[in-house]
């Protein structure tokens, strides 16, 4: 790789010397508040020792970063015990060779920050993405302020925030004589079906410091980050020699502690974030099977055995209720609660009078789970009794039941009081004009797997070409650019579906349905399907309870925190006072 060497001011340690053009040079000791932390610009410090306090002057929360700085052990040896040398690597795009790309984003629109709602928006997005979030207050009172711009990415059909990038202009910053800017704090929605979303936000922001003559924009990335570095590189950005120095805190940890144990690399999203909030808290975690995600959880000599969100809180009784899709059923409608007509799959004759009285059905496994097996919208006989085959691929007993239209919301409730809401979407792809649907779907779920850990695919099997060719077409047409099309009937996120919070908008009954749904079932925790024609509207079905919802798909709502609240009470008043 190419190196591209810092301007003379950082190669030397010392105050930037003075621009031909008459600068005075930088303003000295500058530190910028950025909302998730302060950028606290190192070759404006003449002492290190300076610099060391203002770290150390961090406050609770946030991130604080020391960056621009050729002798960063020199600034950690003020207080080796509170503050290390960031592992991360910077890289600068020169703006007087940039060129723009000629293709323009396809499927969202790019533009700045203009509402709170942005605001609200943007920290979802960096809570989603385990990113320090923004003081809302700060960046509303900084919209106009020159030395920050916030690049929005934003979804044409839903309106949604899908991505954010904030540019920090050292000119107005800090009076940087060598006409510089950086990159900050990029996110993309894991959700997001359109490509080149990063890519694009990083181009926004070099097109709007190249036309207030900035001569050059940084970047600075964890070292391991391999998606961003080639990102970066990509578009022309070449690593350069500066360092950063950061404090020592929880949100800082992974970055200075020791690499996590082989068997705590195995864990999945769900059982991960159970076992960070516990490490939080100072509970002792022992993994007893990762690849399984179970783990042992000690606080206090009180011991509880986990899978995920799965404990020993969760009596048999409860998981069989669960397992039991027409357990279910039955359970929840002598409760009151609103559920679609069902029946188990019998004889043809009796499939065909089910699927007559009512239309549409769907078919799926009793007692199957991660959406396998499920066929959804099926009106022809030929295509029920398919479905009802592949279904008994994944259980003995196969249920009948009444297609509902509406979205698919999930809410999660624990210890019978709602913790989260979200609605989720099936997968889907957007068209470029030149490749073919399969090419499209591979794309998409690579991206999917990549945001999920592995978690989320777009399977390419029966059901997906019988949902693509129940709209007329074949996995090898070619969408134009910008369609979409839903490649699958379920939402399930196994399955590649995407999953958008939807708390705040949830209508009273809905909240008051799921958690007298928890009590009917007595389950500590839970996660319940809806079908509803809106969320923020009373109207609803349930269509299944999920003994082990996957509590990473709700960021950031606290699901994690309020799980651990459940089984250790005491550390939720420990870490209140």
């Amino acid at each position: 790789m190419l190196r591209q060497h810092a301007p003379r001011a950082l190669r030397l340690g010392k105050r930037p010397i003075p621009s031909s053009e008459g600068s005075a040079g930088p303003h000295p000791d500058s530190v910028i508040d950025c909302g998730w932390g302060r950028l606290i610009a190192g070759h404006t410090f003449a002492n290190p020792a300076d610099i060391a306090a203002v770290l150390l002057a961090e406050k609770t929360g946030q991130r604080d970063i020391a960056f621009y700085l050729d002798k960063p052990h020199v600034v950690v040896a003020q207080a080796p015990q509170q503050l290390f040398v960031d592992p991360s690597e910077a890289f600068r795009l020169q703006l007087n060779s940039y060129r723009p790309s000629p293709a323009r984003p396809r499927g969202f629109t790019l533009r700045r920050l203009r509402t709170r709602a942005d605001i609200a928006a943007i920290n979802a997005l960096y809570r989603g993405r385990r990113m320090v979030p923004v003081d809302a207050a700060l960046v509303w009172r900084q919209r106009a302020d020159r030395r920050l711009t916030y690049a929005l990415a934003e979804d044409k059909l839903s309106g949604e925030v899908i991505g954010v990038a904030m540019g920090l202009d050292h000119v107005e910053a800090f009076a940087d004589p060598d006409q510089g800017c950086s990159l900050w704090a990029l996110a993309v929605a894991p959700q997001a079906a359109h490509p080149g979303i990063g890519e694009s936000l990083t181009r926004y922001l070099a097109e709007h410091f190249q036309a207030r003559s900035r001569t050059y924009m940084d970047v600075s990335v964890v070292h391991d980050n391999r998606q961003a570095i080639a990102l970066y590189e990509k578009l022309g950005f070449q690593n350069i020699q500066v360092f950063a120095v950061k404090h020592r805190n929880a949100i800082n940890e992974p970055l200075f502690t020791e690499s996590p144990q082989d068997a705590d690399s195995v864990l999945n999203p769900y059982a991960r974030i159970i076992v960070d909030e516990a490490r939080r808290r100072s509970i002792h975690v022992e993994i007893i099977d990762a690849e399984l995600a179970y783990f042992k959880l000690s606080f206090g000599g009180r011991s509880v055995i986990c899978r995920e969100s799965l404990s020993e809180l969760t009596s048999a009784i409860a998981m069989s209720r669960c397992a039991d899709k027409r357990l279910t059923a039955r359970l929840l409608a002598v409760a009151g609660l609103q559920v679609p007509a069902n029946q188990l799959a019998g004889s043809a004759d009796d499939n065909q009078r089910f699927l007559q009285q009512h239309g549409r059905i769907v078919v799926k496994p009793v007692d199957g789970e991660q959406g396998q097996g499920i066929s959804v919208n099926l009106s022809a006989s030929e295509e029920v009794e398919t479905a009802i085959e592949n279904a008994r691929r994944f259980s003995s007993q196969v249920m009948l039941e009444r297609y509902c239209p509406g979205q698919d919301l999930r809410i999660v409730v624990i210890n019978h009081h709602v913790v989260a809401a979200a609605v989720r979407r099936p997968a889907s792809i957007v068209g470029d004009g030149h490749s073919r649907i399969d090419a499209l779907i591979e794309k998409q779920s690579r991206r999917r797997a990549s945001a999920t850990g592995g978690e989320s695919r777009i399977p390419l099997d029966d059901e997906t070409r019988r949902c693509i060719r129940a709209q007329g077409y074949d996995l090898d047409h070619v969408l134009t650019a910008g369609e979409a099309l839903t490649v699958r009937n379920t939402a399930n996120l196994h399955t590649g579906g995407t999953i958008h919070d939807v708390t705040d908008q949830l209508h009273p009954t809905l909240r008051a349905a799921a958690e007298l749904a928890s009590r009917v079932l007595d389950i500590p925790v839970t996660g319940l399907d809806f079908l509803v024609p809106a969320v923020d509207g009373p109207d609803y079905v349930i269509i299944e309870a999920n003994e082990r919802p996957g509590l990473a798909n709700h960021e950031p709502q606290p699901t994690a925190q309020r799980f651990i609240d459940l089984l250790f009470p005491r550390t939720r008043f420990e870490r209140a006072a």
